[in-house]
């Protein structure tokens, strides 16, 4: 069963919501981290409808409807805002994928449920995916290291399949980058055709693909055939 969302409390302000004009008696903590958040929000947004290449400094504030001093004020330029984003994308991540790969106790099951919350992620935040999987592509090498060095935080899941492997015989863990990377790009090229609409009918093909180097196909067939 999922679990259940939890419910704003009513007697906390929303870190996204546009400050109020004038004295407003919030402490100075939240009001950084609103700014800053919804700064990180309007940059995705507007990346998602121009491309990072035609992103531009005016863009992102008026999205996140702050000034340009404010900007400036936590990022020096638009790829340090992109960096932001990425590390706000893996911290909304950690804790669900965590979740779900302790809720199940063989290791094929465990990575096809965090393959599952990955996804059905990125298919409600379309922004934060495109950002993530196609604009990465566009960003330049400093966007694109800081990106990898994310990704291959997640190779530990795939560890577990060095003692899972038979039919395929010794798998080095050198594998784990590859395939990481491998489903990354089934990914991209999804949301590049179609956007993340569908993006939740691509999880039996990422978990095949990830689990049949270390179960061999037909188990990994036979989990992948599982609803995550």
């Amino acid at each position: 069963m999922a679990a259940e969302l939890e419910q704003p409390d009513p007697d906390q302000p929303d870190e996204f919501a546009r400050l109020p004009k004038g004295r407003h008696g919030l402490p100075p903590e939240f009001v950084a981290h609103n700014q800053r958040e919804r700064l990180i929000a309007g940059f995705a947004e507007v990346v998602a409808k121009v491309g990072f290449n035609d992103v531009t400094i005016t863009g992102i504030t008026k999205e996140a409807a702050v000034s340009s001093r404010t900007f400036y004020k936590y990022f020096e330029t638009k790829e340090d805002c992109f960096l932001a984003a990425l590390d706000a994308v893996v911290d909304r991540l950690t804790e669900p994928v965590r979740s779900a790969w302790d809720a199940e106790d063989a290791w094929p099951l465990r990575l096809r449920a965090a393959i599952g919350t990955v996804v059905r992620f990125f298919t409600a935040e379309p922004a934060l995916a495109r950002l993530s999987t196609v604009e990465v592509l566009h960003a330049g090498p400093v966007v694109a290291e800081r990106w990898e060095a994310l990704i291959s935080r997640l190779a530990p899941y795939l560890h577990g399949g060095l003692d899972e492997a038979w039919d395929a015989g010794p798998v080095a863990e050198t594998m784990d980058r590859g395939i990481l990377g491998g489903m990354l790009s089934l990914v991209t090229r999804r949301i590049i055709a179609s956007g993340t609409g569908d993006l939740d009918a691509l999880i039996p093909d990422l978990v095949q693909f990830a689990l049949t180097p270390y179960v061999g196909v037909s188990e990994a067939a036979r989990v992948a055939a599982v609803p995550a």
